[in-house]
């Protein structure tokens, strides 16, 4: 039986090749030429962008972690600028030259990960995962880092989807969940709290929110039912993402694995991946070629 950790590890080699839509120069640039200004305004832009022209009550309920301010501002004004076909064309463009980049090119080990990543974004379970389903409906490009990228993100969206009916089953709002994460030391407070939108105030009523069910300290640290509802977390996420993967035999999962590892190396190599996230990434084990 496949461990939970598999759907981790798998993780930490998909989501630097997505992430290069949001960090990257070339991306940046691409949303910039069609009119966005500011970091927020492409990102919201893009990443919602399978969505088409929701509302932006949509998004923040799908995204989870933003207050609903914070989408406002980008939307829905992000759509008198480009429309959403226009901005997926422009990500999907600019994350592929990034990659070329980097040095990826249509190699074996390139069509190898992505033939495998497309077999297993295919099949994932989409009931209840409504951004995967978004992205899942795009048509699928043919150029094979094209194709790595896209399954790429249908994997890592499909795992967010999980990871927020998680959170959601365990009572933990959107809000909650970044200072959850901040305290538990998966990514520092001085990254997340500007990048979600906390003033001292908005931060400090999470805390008190997460210390009323002691799952924090007065002191501001995990208590021991704070770590272990934290664990439950991050288990049930990995056990969820895990099942995205269930079309692909062990040997073909072995193969994705040690297709990735080299891929996932030069995009960290790259450097505009930076090594504090909000998805928490884990770089420690990118030596290990084998699943």
């Amino acid at each position: 039986m496949r461990q939970p950790r598999v759907a981790r590890r798998l993780f930490d080699r998909l989501e630097p090749v997505h992430a290069v839509t949001y960090f990257a120069p070339e991306s940046r640039a691409a949303l910039g030429e069609l009119g966005y200004r500011g970091f927020w305004s492409g990102y919201f832009a893009a990443r919602s962008a399978p969505l088409g022209p929701v509302p932006p009550e949509v998004v923040a309920a799908l995204f989870y972690n933003f207050s609903l301010r914070q989408v406002h501002k980008a939307l829905p004004a992000a759509w008198e600028i480009a429309t959403p076909a226009a901005v997926l064309a422009a990500r999907q463009d600019a994350a592929v030259a990034t990659l070329r980049r980097y040095g990826m090119t249509d190699d074996e080990t390139v069509r190898t990960a992505a033939d495998l990543a497309e077999i297993a974004a295919r099949s994932a379970p989409m009931h209840g995962r409504a951004l995967f389903a978004a992205n899942a409906a795009l048509p699928w490009p043919e150029e094979p880092v094209a194709k790595l990228w896209h399954a790429t993100t249908l994997l890592r969206e499909q795992r967010g989807d999980g990871h927020v009916a998680v959170l959601a089953a365990h009572g933990i709002g959107g809000r909650e969940s970044n200072v959850l994460h901040a305290v538990a030391g998966r990514v520092p407070r001085e990254m997340i709290a500007p990048s979600r939108d906390y003033d001292e105030d908005d931060w400090q009523e999470q805390l008190d929110g997460l210390a009323a069910r002691g799952l924090v300290d007065a002191g501001g640290s995990l208590t021991s039912a704070g770590a272990d509802l934290k664990a439950q977390i991050e288990d049930s996420t990995d056990r969820l993402a895990l099942r995205a993967f269930d079309a692909l035999d062990d040997r073909q999962l072995g193969t994705l694995f040690a297709a990735l590892t080299p891929l996932t190396r030069l995009v960290v190599a790259g450097g505009d991946v930076p090594a504090a996230t909000p998805m928490g990434l884990n770089r420690d084990e990118l030596d290990d070629d084998a699943l």
